[in-house]
């Protein structure tokens, strides 16, 4: 199943499309640099049962006339049956556009990383029909950013850093690099990649740490996230408001406010339960009349 980390982590490939030639050097494998770079489709099918697509697709033209492919892969999780794929994706597009292929493989997964990086043989006995190697980035193979400064300079290859180094040590300080050096550029810009970088993070805990950057770094600028990060932060707010007033209701009325009955108006994070509860304290006479007979 397609995720949005799954998204993000080729996708960003996209929001700079010469990111590639920089994590290839990265890699060990100078391409030069190139004089265009262009987007194709990534359907690979060639009949219908049978539907095949490579995540991202890059067709590059080098200064000297030359040209080839780069096809990029967003890997979660080791997939005994994935190899077979690579190795179909990059015949295909070696027989249809006529060029040479790479294959980069991103990942978050240490252990993911391990089993993609290397030969992957096709055949049987000792002999090996068709081999695939795919070249791997992922957080043994791609150095974290920590810098805002050198964030800054390259946002596509620190946003690419914060998201291979998520479950790192050094995951919070590429984040607050990365979240530094988005506050020095135009909206659009922080926006795209603070999109981008939330959607590669999800709900993970370092997911809610970019977030809670974001909402404190980037308030200032307008996008899908930080709208939604405010309206959180709005709500939050009237939960706490409404959990302060019941306790306030209750203690005015004369009820004992116990620990338990604080820890349970506290634990409680539904707006319209927390209302219900306050309506119930103006005329309760007894604590089971507002919590239930349970309490």
């Amino acid at each position: 199943m397609v995720t949005a980390p799954h998204e993000a982590l080729h996708r960003v490939f996209l929001q700079d499309k010469t990111l590639y030639a920089r994590v290839l050097r990265i890699l060990g494998v100078d391409v030069g640099e190139p004089s265009e770079v262009d987007e194709e489709k990534t359907d690979l099918t060639e009949t219908k049962p049978l539907e095949r697509r490579v995540d991202s697709l890059l067709r590059v033209k080098d200064p000297g006339g030359g040209e080839y492919l780069i096809a990029l892969e967003s890997q979660t999780k080791v997939d005994p049956l994935k190899p077979a794929a690579w190795a179909y994706y990059v015949a295909y597009l070696m027989s249809k556009y006529r060029a040479p292929v790479l294959l980069l493989v991103a990942t978050a997964n240490r252990r993911t990383a391990k089993w993609a990086d290397r030969a992957h043989d096709h055949g049987i006995a000792d002999w090996s029909a068709l081999t695939v190697r795919p070249l791997v980035v992922g957080p043994d193979t791609l150095a974290p950013i920590t810098d805002p400064d050198v964030a800054g300079r390259d946002l596509a290859l620190a946003a690419l850093t914060v998201m291979t180094h998520a479950t790192s040590p050094t995951a919070g300080a590429t984040m607050k690099a990365l979240s530094t050096a988005l506050a020095w550029q135009a909206d659009a810009i922080a926006a795209a990649y603070t999109e981008l970088v939330a959607s590669g993070l999800g709900r993970t805990e370092a997911g809610i740490m970019w977030r809670n950057l974001v909402a404190t770094d980037l308030s200032f600028f307008t996008s899908p996230l930080s709208e939604e990060l405010r309206e959180e932060g709005r709500e939050e707010g009237q939960v706490k408001e409404a959990a302060a007033s019941v306790r306030r209701v209750l203690a005015l009325r004369g009820f004992d406010v116990s620990d338990e009955v604080r820890d349970r108006v506290e634990a409680c994070h539904n707006l319209a339960t927390l209302h219900d509860w306050l309506d119930k304290a103006v005329t309760a006479t007894t604590l089971d009349d507002v919590f239930g007979a349970e309490e």
